[in-house]
């Protein structure tokens, strides 16, 4: 196998998955405005540090985690790098490089992700400070009239050309084309998203494939096939099967995994629907999870940003780093759920 390769399937290692910590500064400040703290450099340096250090967590359950510019570059409080932090735990850095979905011209309500220009050099730099991989996020919203043919060929486009960079720098691309479950109005069904999810799915490898992206060197991360936010209820069987027959229909076999997002889920659902697709069939890929919110939930409420609960905040996570391990396995169950 390539290096780009090796690279792709330790990040989908069996019982392991992806950390997203790529919050921008604007979201990150969100965050921590719930629980009542400031956002300065040094707070955002001490949430990160607090979900790094829990050991357990890092080494036995997380292969990676998605940084964003400022945390690649950003040390712990005793002066070790973040980068060098992760990978005495053999846990692989990686970066954010979009720059966020804009508004895309000529169509309402619908947006490209940007970030093309200059991307080549920042790869480039991102390699040589450490990072393994790199993520770009495209979102797709489900609405009246939406989405166009034209937004998810701009989107699958994007993805495309940043994959084919990011290979070129030696870095594994982890594509992330979004089908939002919490778009407005959010109350489509699942029979919606699994149509949309499809459309666009064969949109983004068409488009990999003639950028002359290398497939066994990347790591898709889409959305579940969920209805809405504010749509009707769905069993969990129906998630799964329905996620596995659009994946089916999409996804070449040499793609070494899928590491889902946790988009419009509560945490329990998350892993719920995870592990019940571990048993819908034989499948050629790994599926496992790269979660932000559905991870770090429970750790940002019982850290509140005071050093005397960083050890409750790291069993919170470490608790759900877990629970999605047994589900990346097909074993999560909810009395295990609760136990903690």
């Amino acid at each position: 196998m390539s290096r780009l390769s090796d690279i792709a399937h330790q990040l989908v290692a069996p019982g392991k998955g992806i950390l997203a910590a790529d919050e921008s500064t604007g979201t990150i400040k969100k965050r921590l405005d719930t629980i009542g703290v400031e956002s300065t450099e040094t707070t955002r340096r001490d949430y990160r540090e607090m979900l790094f250090g829990a050991t357990e967590a890092m080494t036995s359950y997380i292969s990676g985690v998605i940084l964003f510019d400022e945390t690649l570059r950003q040390s712990a409080s005793d002066g070790t790098s973040f980068v060098d932090m992760l990978r005495a735990m053999n846990c692989l850095p990686g970066i954010k490089v979009d720059i966020g979905a804009k508004p895309m011209p000529g169509y309402a309500d619908e947006t490209v992700t940007e970030g093309l220009d200059g991307l080549r050099e920042r790869l480039n730099e991102y390699a040589r400070i450490g990072a393994a991989f790199a993520k770009w996020r495209a979102v797709i919203a489900i609405g009246e009239n939406k989405p166009t043919r034209a937004s998810i060929h701009a989107n699958a486009h994007a993805l495309a050309r940043y994959a084919a960079l990011c290979q070129e720098a030696g870095i594994v691309p982890i594509v992330e084309p979004e089908v939002l479950a919490d778009g407005k109005p959010g109350d489509h069904t699942i029979e919606v998203c699994e149509r949309v999810t499809t459309d666009t799915l064969g949109e983004v490898f068409e488009q990999l494939r003639l950028a002359g992206v290398e497939l066994d060197g990347m790591i898709l991360k889409p959305n579940m096939v969920i209805p809405g936010v504010n749509g009707p209820k769905v069993s969990v069987e129906d998630v799964a099967e329905r996620t596995v027959r659009t994946l089916k229909a999409t996804v070449p076999p040499i793609v070494p995994g899928i590491a889902f997002l946790s988009g419009g889920q509560t945490s329990e659902q998350a892993s719920a629907n995870l592990s019940a697709m571990q048993h819908v069939s034989k499948l050629p890929w790994a599926l496992t999870f790269s979660y932000g919110r559905a991870l770090q939930a429970d750790a940002l409420a019982a850290w509140a940003g005071k050093p005397e609960n960083v050890e409750a905040a790291r069993a919170a996570f470490t608790h759900r780093a877990r629970m999605n391990s047994l589900a990346s396995r097909g074993e999560w169950a909810p009395e295990l759920d609760r136990a903690a």
